[in-house]
């Protein structure tokens, strides 16, 4: 319960100094942004976490064991949508987009170096992304982008993910933009880590687009996004 504590205190002070500075030494680049945490928790949340402005979600812990959670995304300006990641999704006007999970709002990125960019009409952006694993030392989580096809409603996910381990002494942030704003499809099946085609966010005729969040252990992820152009 004391580090429970400590974690929120440590957020509630992030999302009051944001949009803020960065830089300081911590690896990521200086300027304001939008923060995002990824808190996990042993136990499941009941409460309603959707409109309430937070920059919090909250995701399956398990220790090392490892498990997996849904944030769903869609189309907008940045916000997180329902914060709660154990009940029925819903984004930010009110329809249901997953039986469970969180949602989060974001643009589709014109800043990868896509095959398929963003679509006409499809609210987009030109930013980074940069993530850092925080909290007590010893876990670590990985963040794999997914969408699903509508023809054959099967789970397409990127042969890309983003590794966050942490360890004992300073965090540093690493960019993650083009592994969590682009899916990346191998073509021809031959090599699981290939990037043949990279398709940007809510492109590609994909629907359902979401980051598959496994955890083994890491009490929190923190997410920042940086406008680079409109």
């Amino acid at each position: 319960m004391k580090y429970l504590h400590f974690y929120l205190a440590l957020i509630l002070v992030l999302a009051i100094v944001t949009p803020t500075f960065a830089g300081g030494g911590n690896g990521a680049p200086s300027g304001p942004h939008y923060n995002l945490n990824l808190i996990g928790v042993e136990k499941s949340k009941s409460s309603d976490m959707t409109n309430s402005g937070r920059h919090t979600i909250f995701v399956a812990l398990n220790n090392q064991e490892g498990t997996n959670s849904k944030i769903y995304l869609t189309p907008g300006e940045f916000q997180v949508c329902d914060g709660n990641g154990f009940d029925t999704a819903w984004d930010c006007y009110g329809n249901q987009v997953g039986a469970s999970g969180a949602v989060f709002q974001l643009p589709c990125n014109m800043n990868i170096p896509a095959d398929i960019t963003c679509g006409d009409g499809v609210y987009s952006g030109t930013y980074e992304v940069w993530a850092r694993a925080l909290g007590k030392p010893g876990g670590q989580s990985t963040m794999t982008t997914c969408a699903t096809d509508p023809t054959t409603l099967e789970e397409i996910c990127s042969t890309e993910n983003v590794l966050l381990v942490r360890n004992k002494g300073k965090s540093t942030f690493q960019n993650v933009t083009n592994q969590l704003t682009s899916l990346c499809l191998n073509d021809d099946l031959t090599n699981n880590t290939t990037c043949d085609t990279r398709v940007a966010l809510f492109s590609g005729g994909l629907i359902d687009w979401m980051w598959q969040y496994y955890n083994q252990g890491l009490r929190l992820a923190q997410l920042r996004f940086y406008y680079i152009g409109n």
